[in-house]
């Protein structure tokens, strides 16, 4: 018994020894690096349907393969300054498939280099498509002259032989010594004293030049600006509703007076309940006439353009003192046109054939009827302020999907121009029979100071 277990011992033992030298010395497929220098004779696409394409550059993360001869001479490759990673399974003496590296280079030659075994380099012409520069928004548009402000986006991509520049229309660039930071994403600087006002603003690095949606002082679709006349009119466009919010001017004013909703003295609970003497500011399009004209409370579509709306946004300057931060209580933004809200009585028709919905409180909260949009910043956080500046809020027309509650109607309600007569800014939480998705808060006495209320084209 015991012979035999030491035969079968014996036995594997030789077998695994057997495997040994087999493994050791049955691998044709190995891998094994060349000497000397690689030729490479073009470079094509990774994908065998598009191999007959050449390519000169390509873009981060793309899959290419260089064709040539004794490639596997090749031991580091680099894009510009970006090294790639090489995989062997994917290298034989006349194709290399490899992906671009996806980090941004520092120094932009537009050439790959091939490093060899002897540690040698061989260039070739090869450039790395890096997209233009993406602009988003400036964080402040109406500015004051040295006040700190930051562009953000996109590969905003500055270097020494080719530095990014800022410009304003055609003939104004921003002085390189106002550029106070540049990140990839953001681009700090102060505004000139000489700034041009009303003009497209645009970003450009070596890899092109992408303009704004966005203007300074930028008064394109103004509504509200609480100092100025409506265009055609001898009024300055405010409260028109059953409340009035203050609006007034003081030391901590953005351009003129503004609007206030809440103040020091307001209490916003935790649960965001209705407060409609505080947080509401109405502007109901009428004036009681029989027929109603609007003399000297136009609807809001008649005072901007609000055809293309599906490509505008609303905008407005915003302050949130730190004193006063916003902890409960989700703006919510709605419009209507004259069927559901007007200043006026119920049942008169207009002059271009509406009958009015008349002043009432229901409109904007009756289920599934009217789509806002509702604006927390502080939901992340739990508390929100503007650091005691002024600060540009952006929200597109074509968000405007949500109910009283916070559910999404997953589309607009708008149809028409005229669907934008009238504009109710509310700070609530809304619901129904007590359900809502809107979060709750805490208690504040939160001051929102709003200015230059405004629709702008997207692009």
């Amino acid at each position: 018994m015991k012979t035999k277990n030491i035969k079968w011992a014996f036995m594997l033992a030789l077998a695994a020894v057997g495997t040994m030298f087999t493994s050791c010395e049955d691998e044709p497929d190995k891998y094994e690096s060349t000497g000397g220098h690689p030729t490479v004779y073009y470079i094509r696409p990774a994908a065998v349907a598009s191999k007959d394409s050449l390519l000169v550059s390509a873009s981060m993360e793309q899959m290419i393969c260089l064709v040539g001869d004794n490639l596997r001479s090749i031991m580091e490759l680099y894009f510009n300054d970006q090294k790639a990673v090489l995989n062997t399974s994917y290298i034989t003496d006349h194709t290399l498939i490899v992906t671009v590296p996806k980090t941004i280079p520092s120094n932009v030659t537009n050439k790959m280099y091939m490093i060899t075994a002897d540690k040698d380099t061989i260039p070739y012409d090869f450039s790395v498509t890096i997209p233009g520069p993406s602009v988003v928004s400036l964080s402040n548009e109406w500015a004051a002259a040295d006040e700190e402000v930051t562009i953000t986006g996109d590969y905003f991509l500055d270097y020494e032989n080719s530095p990014l520049t800022i410009n304003v229309g055609k003939n104004y660039t921003v002085p390189r010594e106002n550029i106070i930071s540049i990140t990839k994403t953001a681009i700090t600087f102060r505004m000139p004293a000489d700034m041009p006002q009303h003009e497209e603003i645009s970003v450009t690095t070596i890899y092109g030049t992408t303009k704004g949606s966005f203007e300074y002082m930028d008064d394109r679709g103004m509504l509200f600006d609480f100092d100025n006349p409506y265009p055609g009119g001898s009024d300055v466009l405010g409260n028109n509703g059953w409340h009035s919010r203050p609006i007034q001017s003081d030391d901590t004013s953005l351009s003129g007076n503004y609007m206030m909703l809440g103040g020091p003295a307001a209490s916003m609970g935790a649960d965001g309940g209705w407060n409609d003497g505080d947080f509401s500011f109405e502007y109901w399009a009428g004036n009681w006439a029989d027929p109603e004209t609007y003399a000297g409370r136009p609807r809001l579509n008649d005072v901007a353009d609000f055809t293309d709306w599906n490509n505008m946004s609303l905008k407005f300057e915003m302050r949130v003192p730190s004193s006063n931060p916003w902890q409960s209580g989700p703006m919510q933004i709605i419009f209507g046109g004259p069927e559901v809200i007007s200043q006026g009585n119920a049942g008169v028709k207009d002059i271009y054939g509406a009958t009015l919905g008349g002043a009432n409180n229901t409109w904007f909260h009756e289920q599934g009827k009217i789509g806002r949009a509702i604006y927390m910043p502080f939901k992340a956080s739990g508390s929100y302020d503007t650091g005691d500046k002024w600060v540009t809020v952006t929200i597109p027309l074509s968000s405007f999907t949500l109910d009283w509650d916070g559910n999404d109607l997953k589309k607009t309600t708008f149809t028409k121009p005229s669907d934008f007569a009238s504009l109710n800014i509310f700070m609530v939480r809304g619901n129904y029979d007590d359900k809502t998705v809107l979060p709750e808060g805490a208690d504040c006495h939160p001051v929102v100071q709003i200015d230059n209320i405004r629709v702008v084209p997207n692009k």
